[in-house]
Protein backbone atom coordinates (compact mmCIF):
# COMPACT_ATOMS: atom_id res chain seq x y z
CA UNK A 1 0.00 0.00 0.00
CA UNK A 2 1.29 3.24 -1.04
CA UNK A 3 2.19 5.20 1.88
CA UNK A 4 0.48 9.30 2.81
CA UNK A 5 3.11 11.57 1.05
CA UNK A 6 2.49 14.11 3.68
CA UNK A 7 3.25 12.00 6.77
CA UNK A 8 6.52 10.30 5.02
CA UNK A 9 7.27 14.00 4.55
CA UNK A 10 7.17 14.92 8.38
CA UNK A 11 8.83 11.43 9.65
CA UNK A 12 11.52 12.39 6.99
CA UNK A 13 11.84 15.89 8.59
CA UNK A 14 11.63 14.83 12.30
CA UNK A 15 14.51 12.40 11.58
CA UNK A 16 16.42 14.84 9.69
CA UNK A 17 16.50 17.10 12.80
CA UNK A 18 16.95 14.45 15.20
CA UNK A 19 20.12 13.58 13.40
CA UNK A 20 21.67 17.31 12.71
CA UNK A 21 20.43 18.26 16.62
CA UNK A 22 22.29 15.09 17.57
CA UNK A 23 25.25 16.04 15.63
CA UNK A 24 25.27 19.57 16.87
CA UNK A 25 25.63 18.47 19.98
CA UNK A 26 28.60 15.96 19.83
CA UNK A 27 30.84 16.94 16.86
CA UNK A 28 33.96 18.91 18.19
CA UNK A 29 34.81 22.51 17.41
CA UNK A 30 36.96 21.44 14.42
CA UNK A 31 34.29 19.13 12.73
CA UNK A 32 31.68 22.12 12.45
CA UNK A 33 32.94 22.50 8.84
CA UNK A 34 32.00 19.22 7.89
CA UNK A 35 28.63 19.25 9.17
CA UNK A 36 26.09 17.51 6.70
CA UNK A 37 23.31 19.58 5.69
CA UNK A 38 20.10 17.64 4.80
CA UNK A 39 17.67 19.06 2.06
CA UNK A 40 14.34 18.09 2.71
CA UNK A 41 11.80 18.97 -0.02
CA UNK A 42 7.93 19.47 1.20
CA UNK A 43 6.50 19.68 -2.02
CA UNK A 44 3.68 16.76 -1.47
CA UNK A 45 2.98 16.22 -5.46
CA UNK A 46 5.24 15.70 -8.01
CA UNK A 47 4.09 18.91 -9.88
CA UNK A 48 7.12 21.63 -10.34
CA UNK A 49 7.78 24.22 -7.84
CA UNK A 50 5.95 27.53 -8.43
CA UNK A 51 7.77 29.66 -11.18
CA UNK A 52 8.01 33.31 -8.47
CA UNK A 53 9.15 31.24 -5.39
CA UNK A 54 11.42 28.30 -6.66
CA UNK A 55 14.61 30.41 -5.94
CA UNK A 56 13.33 31.19 -2.16
CA UNK A 57 12.24 27.68 -1.54
CA UNK A 58 15.96 26.06 -2.53
CA UNK A 59 17.48 28.55 -0.81
CA UNK A 60 15.65 28.04 2.69
CA UNK A 61 15.84 24.27 2.51
CA UNK A 62 18.97 23.77 4.08
CA UNK A 63 20.27 23.83 7.87
CA UNK A 64 23.03 26.01 8.79
CA UNK A 65 25.78 24.60 10.73
CA UNK A 66 26.45 27.50 12.76
CA UNK A 67 23.24 27.48 13.89
CA UNK A 68 21.92 27.62 17.57
CA UNK A 69 19.78 24.67 18.88
CA UNK A 70 17.08 26.83 19.59
CA UNK A 71 17.40 28.17 15.73
CA UNK A 72 17.64 24.55 14.46
CA UNK A 73 14.48 23.58 16.44
CA UNK A 74 12.81 26.94 14.86
CA UNK A 75 13.90 26.22 11.45
CA UNK A 76 12.68 22.84 11.46
CA UNK A 77 9.32 23.79 13.21
CA UNK A 78 9.00 25.83 10.19
CA UNK A 79 9.98 23.64 7.75
CA UNK A 80 7.22 20.93 8.61
CA UNK A 81 4.55 23.66 8.88
CA UNK A 82 5.33 24.20 5.42
CA UNK A 83 4.48 20.96 4.33
CA UNK A 84 1.19 20.66 5.43
CA UNK A 85 -1.03 22.25 2.12
CA UNK A 86 -3.49 25.43 3.35
CA UNK A 87 -6.08 25.43 1.82
CA UNK A 88 -8.59 28.69 1.27
CA UNK A 89 -11.99 29.40 0.40
CA UNK A 90 -13.73 32.63 -1.17
CA UNK A 91 -16.78 33.91 0.06
CA UNK A 92 -18.33 37.34 -1.46
CA UNK A 93 -21.39 37.38 0.29
CA UNK A 94 -22.55 41.21 -0.08
CA UNK A 95 -21.85 44.46 -2.09
CA UNK A 96 -21.94 48.32 -2.06
CA UNK A 97 -22.40 50.75 -4.39
CA UNK A 98 -20.00 53.78 -3.39
CA UNK A 99 -20.60 57.57 -5.32
CA UNK A 100 -17.18 59.32 -5.24
CA UNK A 101 -17.64 62.73 -6.96
CA UNK A 102 -18.26 61.92 -10.91
CA UNK A 103 -17.37 58.20 -10.43
CA UNK A 104 -20.20 55.48 -9.14
CA UNK A 105 -18.84 51.87 -8.79
CA UNK A 106 -19.67 48.59 -6.76
CA UNK A 107 -17.38 47.25 -3.93
CA UNK A 108 -17.56 43.50 -3.82
CA UNK A 109 -17.15 42.09 0.21
CA UNK A 110 -14.88 39.19 -0.19
CA UNK A 111 -14.18 36.90 3.03
CA UNK A 112 -11.35 34.55 3.00
CA UNK A 113 -10.75 31.85 5.39
CA UNK A 114 -9.04 28.19 5.80
CA UNK A 115 -11.43 25.24 5.07
CA UNK A 116 -11.08 21.93 7.04
CA UNK A 117 -11.59 23.99 11.00
CA UNK A 118 -13.43 26.31 12.41
CA UNK A 119 -11.49 30.04 11.17
CA UNK A 120 -12.17 32.39 14.08
CA UNK A 121 -9.36 34.53 11.66
CA UNK A 122 -11.25 35.26 8.64
CA UNK A 123 -10.25 38.02 6.04
CA UNK A 124 -12.37 40.13 4.94
CA UNK A 125 -11.07 42.61 1.98
CA UNK A 126 -13.13 44.98 -0.56
CA UNK A 127 -12.17 44.79 -4.29
CA UNK A 128 -14.29 46.56 -7.55
CA UNK A 129 -14.36 45.39 -11.02
CA UNK A 130 -11.36 47.50 -12.71
CA UNK A 131 -9.43 45.47 -9.96
CA UNK A 132 -10.38 41.93 -11.05
CA UNK A 133 -10.14 43.34 -14.51
CA UNK A 134 -6.92 44.95 -14.05
CA UNK A 135 -5.73 41.42 -12.04
CA UNK A 136 -6.73 39.42 -15.12
CA UNK A 137 -4.80 41.16 -17.47
CA UNK A 138 -2.13 40.66 -15.45
CA UNK A 139 -2.60 37.00 -14.91
CA UNK A 140 -2.69 36.25 -18.99
CA UNK A 141 0.56 37.97 -19.03
CA UNK A 142 2.17 35.21 -17.36
CA UNK A 143 0.07 32.26 -17.38
CA UNK A 144 -1.61 32.16 -21.22
CA UNK A 145 -2.09 28.63 -21.10
CA UNK A 146 -3.50 28.01 -17.45
CA UNK A 147 -5.98 30.86 -18.27
CA UNK A 148 -7.06 29.53 -21.38
CA UNK A 149 -10.55 28.26 -20.28
CA UNK A 150 -11.01 31.00 -17.48
CA UNK A 151 -13.82 33.18 -18.67
CA UNK A 152 -14.25 36.26 -17.14
CA UNK A 153 -17.09 38.38 -16.58
CA UNK A 154 -17.73 41.25 -19.43
CA UNK A 155 -18.25 44.41 -18.36
CA UNK A 156 -21.61 45.72 -19.59
CA UNK A 157 -22.44 48.98 -21.19
CA UNK A 158 -25.83 50.19 -18.82
CA UNK A 159 -27.37 48.34 -16.16
CA UNK A 160 -24.65 47.69 -14.35
CA UNK A 161 -25.70 48.92 -10.87
CA UNK A 162 -28.95 46.58 -10.98
CA UNK A 163 -29.27 43.97 -8.43
CA UNK A 164 -29.30 41.03 -10.94
CA UNK A 165 -26.22 41.95 -12.25
CA UNK A 166 -24.65 42.65 -9.11
CA UNK A 167 -26.10 39.18 -7.95
CA UNK A 168 -24.48 37.66 -11.47
CA UNK A 169 -21.00 39.16 -10.78
CA UNK A 170 -20.75 38.01 -7.15
CA UNK A 171 -21.17 34.70 -8.06
CA UNK A 172 -19.13 34.78 -11.28
CA UNK A 173 -16.30 36.56 -8.74
CA UNK A 174 -16.10 33.85 -6.15
CA UNK A 175 -15.91 31.20 -8.90
CA UNK A 176 -13.61 32.82 -10.64
CA UNK A 177 -11.60 32.89 -7.56
CA UNK A 178 -11.77 29.64 -6.76
CA UNK A 179 -10.38 28.85 -10.12
CA UNK A 180 -7.38 30.77 -9.49
CA UNK A 181 -6.65 29.08 -6.31
CA UNK A 182 -7.03 25.92 -7.54
CA UNK A 183 -4.06 26.07 -10.29
CA UNK A 184 -1.10 25.72 -8.48
CA UNK A 185 1.74 28.03 -10.54
CA UNK A 186 -0.90 30.80 -10.32
CA UNK A 187 -2.26 30.63 -6.40
CA UNK A 188 1.52 30.85 -5.30
CA UNK A 189 2.42 34.22 -8.15
CA UNK A 190 3.17 37.72 -6.61
CA UNK A 191 0.45 38.94 -8.81
CA UNK A 192 -2.22 37.03 -7.51
CA UNK A 193 -0.74 37.61 -3.92
CA UNK A 194 -0.28 41.51 -4.32
CA UNK A 195 -4.23 41.64 -5.60
CA UNK A 196 -5.60 39.89 -1.78
CA UNK A 197 -3.08 42.19 0.32
CA UNK A 198 -1.62 45.19 -1.89
CA UNK A 199 -4.03 47.74 -1.35
CA UNK A 200 -4.47 47.40 2.52
CA UNK A 201 -0.57 47.22 2.56
CA UNK A 202 -0.43 50.21 0.77
CA UNK A 203 -2.87 51.72 3.11
CA UNK A 204 -0.69 50.53 6.44
CA UNK A 205 2.65 51.61 5.05
CA UNK A 206 1.08 55.21 4.59
CA UNK A 207 -0.09 55.38 8.02
CA UNK A 208 3.66 54.39 8.81
CA UNK A 209 5.03 57.31 7.19
CA UNK A 210 2.34 59.20 8.58
CA UNK A 211 3.22 58.10 12.11
CA UNK A 212 -0.28 56.90 12.53
CA UNK A 213 1.23 53.94 14.46
CA UNK A 214 -2.11 52.33 15.82
CA UNK A 215 -3.90 52.30 12.48
CA UNK A 216 -0.81 51.35 10.60
CA UNK A 217 -0.76 47.97 13.09
CA UNK A 218 -4.55 47.22 12.74
CA UNK A 219 -4.18 46.80 9.42
CA UNK A 220 -1.01 45.26 9.34
CA UNK A 221 -1.73 42.48 12.11
CA UNK A 222 -5.09 41.61 9.50
CA UNK A 223 -3.06 41.43 6.75
CA UNK A 224 -0.21 39.28 8.02
CA UNK A 225 -2.86 36.56 8.55
CA UNK A 226 -3.88 36.01 5.09
CA UNK A 227 -0.29 36.79 4.19
CA UNK A 228 1.01 33.71 5.90
CA UNK A 229 -2.03 31.48 4.41
CA UNK A 230 -0.65 32.69 1.06
CA UNK A 231 2.65 32.83 1.25
CA UNK A 232 2.99 28.65 3.38
CA UNK A 233 6.00 27.80 0.59
CA UNK A 234 7.88 31.13 0.93
CA UNK A 235 7.74 32.73 3.99
CA UNK A 236 10.09 35.16 3.40
CA UNK A 237 7.89 37.04 1.48
CA UNK A 238 6.02 38.43 4.84
CA UNK A 239 9.38 39.36 6.17
CA UNK A 240 8.64 42.94 5.45
CA UNK A 241 5.34 43.33 7.22
CA UNK A 242 6.94 41.01 10.18
CA UNK A 243 9.11 43.98 10.47
CA UNK A 244 6.73 46.84 9.66
CA UNK A 245 4.55 45.20 13.22
CA UNK A 246 7.70 45.39 14.51
CA UNK A 247 8.54 49.14 13.88
CA UNK A 248 4.89 49.89 15.11
CA UNK A 249 5.10 48.13 17.98
CA UNK A 250 8.32 49.52 18.87
CA UNK A 251 7.19 53.42 18.53
CA UNK A 252 4.38 52.34 20.36
CA UNK A 253 6.42 51.29 23.21
CA UNK A 254 5.63 47.23 23.26
CA UNK A 255 8.70 46.46 23.39
CA UNK A 256 7.86 42.87 24.40
CA UNK A 257 5.49 42.86 20.81
CA UNK A 258 8.08 44.42 19.11
CA UNK A 259 10.14 41.61 20.15
CA UNK A 260 8.02 38.59 19.58
CA UNK A 261 7.57 39.73 15.67
CA UNK A 262 11.22 40.01 15.16
CA UNK A 263 12.25 37.06 16.54
CA UNK A 264 9.72 35.49 14.22
CA UNK A 265 10.91 37.64 10.96
CA UNK A 266 14.65 36.71 12.38
CA UNK A 267 14.09 32.86 12.13
CA UNK A 268 13.05 33.08 8.29
CA UNK A 269 16.10 34.85 7.86
CA UNK A 270 18.70 32.27 9.43
CA UNK A 271 19.52 30.98 5.96
CA UNK A 272 19.36 34.95 4.49
CA UNK A 273 21.78 37.29 5.87
CA UNK A 274 22.36 38.63 2.81
CA UNK A 275 18.51 39.62 2.90
CA UNK A 276 18.24 44.01 3.29
CA UNK A 277 16.14 43.45 6.17
CA UNK A 278 18.54 40.80 8.02
CA UNK A 279 21.18 43.94 9.33
CA UNK A 280 18.64 46.74 10.37
CA UNK A 281 16.25 43.66 12.06
CA UNK A 282 19.31 42.50 13.88
CA UNK A 283 20.67 46.17 15.05
CA UNK A 284 16.88 46.54 16.25
CA UNK A 285 16.77 43.18 17.97
CA UNK A 286 19.72 44.15 19.83
CA UNK A 287 18.15 46.75 21.55
CA UNK A 288 14.91 45.44 22.44
CA UNK A 289 16.62 42.40 23.81
CA UNK A 290 18.81 44.91 25.79
CA UNK A 291 15.78 46.52 27.09
CA UNK A 292 13.84 43.53 27.70
CA UNK A 293 16.93 41.75 29.57
CA UNK A 294 17.14 39.26 27.39
CA UNK A 295 20.21 37.49 25.94
CA UNK A 296 21.65 40.18 23.41
CA UNK A 297 24.99 38.93 23.19
CA UNK A 298 24.33 36.31 20.86
CA UNK A 299 22.37 38.52 18.57
CA UNK A 300 25.34 40.87 18.74
CA UNK A 301 27.94 38.14 17.61
CA UNK A 302 25.68 37.19 14.92
CA UNK A 303 25.99 41.21 13.68
CA UNK A 304 29.61 41.15 14.47
CA UNK A 305 30.29 38.08 12.00
CA UNK A 306 28.52 39.44 9.17
CA UNK A 307 30.31 42.92 9.34
CA UNK A 308 33.55 41.40 9.75
CA UNK A 309 32.77 39.23 6.17
CA UNK A 310 31.61 42.42 4.55
CA UNK A 311 32.87 45.72 3.57
CA UNK A 312 31.45 48.50 5.45
CA UNK A 313 28.63 50.38 4.48
CA UNK A 314 25.87 52.19 5.06
CA UNK A 315 22.55 50.56 6.83
CA UNK A 316 19.69 51.46 7.37
CA UNK A 317 17.66 51.06 10.32
CA UNK A 318 14.62 49.07 10.19
CA UNK A 319 12.31 52.10 10.72
CA UNK A 320 13.95 53.81 7.61
CA UNK A 321 14.04 50.43 5.10
CA UNK A 322 10.06 49.87 6.53
CA UNK A 323 8.99 53.61 5.58
CA UNK A 324 10.40 53.40 1.74
CA UNK A 325 8.02 49.99 1.11
CA UNK A 326 5.66 50.95 -0.71
CA UNK A 327 6.18 54.78 -2.25
CA UNK A 328 4.11 55.24 -4.72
Amino acid sequence: MEQDPECTAERELLEAASTIAAFSITAPPDEEQSQPKAEISCELSKENPGRDDLRDSKASLSPNSSMTNKELQEYWRNEKSQCRQVKLLFEIPSTRIVEHHLSKYVMYKIIILQTGSFDSNKSVIERRYSDFEKLHRNLLEDFSEEMEDVTFPKKALTGNFTDEIISERKLAFKDYLRLLYSMKFIRRSKKFIDFLTKPELQEAYGCLRGGQYNKALEILLEVIRLQERLTRGNPVAIVPTLCAIVVCHKDLGNAASAFEYGEKALSYLCMRNSHKYYIPLLEAMITLAYELGKDFLSLQEKLEEWKAKKDPVRVFSLKELAVREYVK
